[in-house]
Parts: C-alpha cells; structure tokens; sequence
C-alpha cells in the first residue's frame, strides 16, 4: 500500500479508528511526520489533539539507525542490543542524549507556546505516527502517555513491519496498522510524497485542532441533541452537562447562527474545560429565521429563553444547578431581557457584540453580575453599551476587545470574547439566590 501522503495516510487511519468516537480520546502525534497524520485521525475522532514529545536518539555515526528516544516527564528507552552492535560508549550515549534533551525542551516551547499539554490521565490515548520502523520512538511516547495516567493506549500507523506486534505489543493495549508489508526498509517507501514536516507545520496543525471545537469527546460526556417546547414551538438544543459541573450557561443566539455553529461550539467548548456545562440553545425554527421581523423581536426572543430555562431547571442533569445566560447576536438582548424577569434567579449574564438597546428599559431590573462585550472598532455598538451599562444597576462591566468589530470576526479577537466569558462565568457561577 502506497499513501499520496501523510493527510491521505491521516484520514484512512481515522476511518479505521471510527469505532472509539464514543470514548473519552485524546490523540497525540509524534512530531513531526506523524503531526499532520494525528490531526486526520482528531478530526475522524472529533477529539482534542497533542504532541507526544519523543527524540530519537541516532547513533553517531549513522543517525538515522536509532539506538534509543527520549520522551517528556523524563522518560528514556535505550535498545541495548543497538547500542552493543554499534559499539557506542557511554560517553557517546550521554552526549547524544543532552543534545536530543535540548531539542525536546525547545520543541515543545515551539509547538505548544503558551498552551499546557492536553490532560491525559484517566483517557484512552491514540498515539500516531507516520510510521514505525525501529519502533523505539513509538515504545517511548506509548511509556510517556502510560507515565501520565492514561487508562488505555492505542497505537496506531499507517504502515509497520509484518512483525511489529511482537516488538511492540507490550507497550499498547491496542496496535492498528493499515499495513503490515514483510517488504519493509523504510517508511518513506510507503508514501508518494515524504516530503520534510516543518516546526511551523507542526506549530499549525496544533493551533487549528486547538480552535476546532468538538464535544463529547472534550469533555467526556455525552453532548446529546435535545428539544425544548418553548414559546408553544420545539427549539432545538445541544445539552452538554460535564460531571460535577459548576453551573449550566445557556448559549442563546436568534437568526443567523445556531447550535452548530463553529463560534458557539468554540465557546462551548471553552466552558467544559472550565468544569460548566452548556445549553446550546436555537431561539428560532429554520422557518422563522427567513423572517427578519421575527429576528429581531427580542421580546419573542426574550420569552423563549425563559420558557426554555424553566425546562432545563427540571432537566435531570441541571437540577440545584446555578444557569447563566451567554447572549450573542439578537440573542444578546434576549439574553439581558429575560435576565430581569422577577423569577429569573440566573447567577451570571454574558452579552457579547450586539445591540443590547432593544433590553433598555428593562435592565435596572437585571440582578445578575452581569458583563457587557464589544469590539473598539465599531462604535456605534460600543456607545449602545456604553449605555446599556450605564442603566444596569447590578454587578457589572464593560470589557473592550481592541481592533474587534461586533462579530469578533478578526485575528484572536473570537479568542479575547471567549476567554473573557469564561472567567466570568467561573467567578460568577455561585447559586442564585431563590
């Protein structure tokens, strides 16, 4: 079997690796070939994607015969009989291992930047490379995720020697190659394009799997489609509730965008992280958002979410929780409106980017700490905040995305909303007073 290359190799891998889709997976490609194949294989799984940092430790007279790898949290495999055969002394060996121990510590500053490795205790971990040859990296990044808590390991290859599962089987709870030829010298043989992966490729593949959202298989839990009667019309939802989350925040959002839409699955997403859960929540039915006046009713709007935060209140899994409200679009003056309804007892209100004036009158009446968010670069939308806050009597603030316009549609500003969103929520998601 012949790969066009390492994203055709990515993508076969993940449609052989369907069946954990339903597990609590982390994926962890070894930098830097089997990056590009890892982050097929996240998005086959929708689970969220790492590198497993492994150096190859090459004889020093022919590098590319590997005699050992080195791994993080300390983790070290030496293939004696290498070693032996090779006759590298001891002196050679710790010479080889200090230059591999600098280029691991770097690369992993390159590739993660700021970002703290992906958790894996307690997970199903895939471990993928472009290949396996020797098998010592693989044997150590296997040694590596075990170290770190991982509940099962499978590794997993586009292609590997006939005889890999004997090298090899001790270190995996699972191995899975898409081929196993007896003809085997090298990986590159497999593949019509082997071309060199960068640290930039590498860097870049690890930011795109980071702003992808994905569900169930962030957080663990079941992310199940649900319906809510609201308003006498069935609004469709996407019920996402992490165990012992600390709150339930209702994503609100009228006509055009939706439960599925990247930008909220990319908030939600942030939330479960942070231990919330989540309600992503269609204001509208497909048929009513063509209607533009129905759009922008934000008292239609406003009385849907309170109808449909009454029912999540008897769900099972929001019972003697605190709910907060997330606004975005016509869903931000929903969101502030229903807010002040005298039974609201909501514990934190977001309004992200849009025009809260429709909400005006009502909001002295909001009790809720509430944040208000909205990009330096359209002022029109940021003086309607100015004065929304300037009538709220309750906890509150008026956070300034600086060059974003009110779809925080520009580099990092999505970012800026959501990290600020999420630290709301987490200080402010206490039980409401009854």
């Amino acid at each position: 079997m012949v790969f066009t290359d390492r994203l055709e190799a990515g993508r076969q891998l993940g449609a052989r690796l369907r069946h954990l889709g339903g597990e609590d997976v982390v994926v962890l490609g070894l930098p830097r070939g089997g990056v590009p194949v890892a982050a097929e294989v996240a998005d086959a799984l929708d689970a969220p994607l790492d590198v497993c940092l492994v150096r190859k430790l090459g004889v020093p007279f022919q590098p590319e015969l590997g005699m050992g790898a080195l791994g993080e949290d300390g983790v070290r495999v030496i293939n004696d009989e290498v070693v032996r055969r090779a006759r590298v002394t001891e002196e050679e060996l710790a010479q080889v291992e200090e230059r591999e121990r600098e280029v691991l510590e770097r690369r992993g500053r390159r590739y993660r930047g700021e970002r703290e490795p992906v958790a894996v205790a307690g997970r199903t971990v895939v471990v993928v490379d472009d290949g396996v040859a020797t098998g010592s990296t693989a044997r150590a990044a296997c040694r590596i995720a075990r170290v770190r808590g991982a509940d099962r390991i499978v590794l997993a290859v586009p292609v590997a020697p006939w005889d890999w599962t004997e090298r090899l089987g001790d270190e995996a709870d699972d191995l899975v190659s898409l081929d196993t030829p007896r003809d085997f010298y090298a990986v590159g043989q497999f593949y019509a394009d082997f071309s060199e992966v960068d640290d930039e490729e590498v860097a870049a593949c690890l930011r795109r799997a980071a702003n992808r959202p994905h569900g169930s298989a962030a957080t663990g839990t079941p992310d199940p489609e649900v319906e809510i009667l609201a308003g006498g019309v069935r609004l469709g939802g996407r019920l996402t509730v992490p165990e012992g989350a600390a709150g339930i925040v209702v994503i609100a959002h009228g006509g055009g965008s939706g439960r599925h839409s990247p930008r909220n699955r990319f908030m939600a997403d942030a939330l479960h992280r942070a231990g919330l859960g989540t309600l992503l929540l269609d204001l509208l039915t497909e048929e009513e958002e063509r209607d533009r006046a129905t759009v922008l009713d934000a008292g239609l709007l406003a009385g849907r979410l309170t109808d449909a935060t009454r029912r999540l209140r008897r769900h099972p899994a929001a019972e003697g929780v605190p709910i907060g409200y997330h606004g975005a679009g016509t869903g931000a003056a929903a969101a502030l409106w229903a807010a002040a309804e005298p039974e609201a007892r909501i514990a934190a209100v977001v309004s992200c980017g849009d025009r809260p004036d429709p909400a005006g009158p009502r909001l002295p009446a909001v009790t809720a700490p509430t944040l208000l968010i909205a990009g330096s670069a359209d002022p029109v939308v940021l003086d309607l905040n100015r004065q929304a806050q300037a009538r709220l009597r309750c906890e509150n603030r008026l956070a300034i995305v600086p060059g974003a316009t009110h779809l925080f549609e520009e580099p990092g500003a999505l970012e800026a909303v959501t990290e600020l969103a999420r630290d709301w929520f987490t200080d402010h998601m206490a039980p409401a007073h009854v």
